[in-house]
């Protein structure tokens, strides 16, 4: 940027105040479900963890490639959709998340396994899955390929298999 370009913008980045404080408790509140949640909410199942370690965490964005895994405190502050729920894995079988959404409609979903628990993905220590399972590269997903649609303001079920670094590429566990 020229310098006189730079005086420019300032009062621009003066004006947008202080940045937002990070947390890792954005959206919890929001996403937590009741006991005998009703709804409107996603009912997630995780199959395929490759160990019982960290925690697996379950996120919701905005279904569009701008908002899909952007900053949460961005998304927050823009009063977009976030919601955000973590629990240690189960003893066996598939881990199973309950998380509230604003309503019908549309939304991208992630889950992440924190082996480490670092709150960080690390591909070659965590794994990662998104709702319709698309098959996984080395870049994020479009959001087109991690949607759920949500008809009703019930619970509706969503079922996410998790890829983790298997030698060369990315994949199921046993792949």
């Amino acid at each position: 940027m020229k310098p006189i370009a730079a005086l420019a913008a300032l009062p621009l980045l003066l004006a947008a105040g202080p940045a937002l404080r990070s947390s890792p408790d954005l959206g919890k509140a929001e996403g937590r479900c009741r006991p005998g949640e009703t709804g409107p909410a996603l009912l997630v199942e995780a199959a395929g963890l490759k160990d019982r370690a960290g925690q697996i965490k379950v996120e919701v964005y905005p279904p569009n490639d701008t908002d899909f895994l952007a900053d949460d405190n961005v998304l927050v502050a823009a009063g977009k959709v976030f919601r955000r729920v973590e629990a240690p894995p189960p003893k066996s079988g598939a881990a199973v998340l309950c998380i509230r959404i604003p309503g019908p409609g549309t939304y991208s979903l992630v889950v992440l396994h924190d082996r480490d628990m670092d709150r960080k993905f690390n591909y070659k220590v965590d794994g990662i899955g998104f709702a319709s399972n698309p098959k996984l590269g080395w870049s994020k997903p479009k959001a087109s390929s991690t949607r759920v649609v949500v008809r009703s303001g019930g619970v509706s079920r969503v079922s996410v298999v998790l890829n983790y670094k298997n030698g060369l590429g990315v994949g199921p566990v046993g792949r």
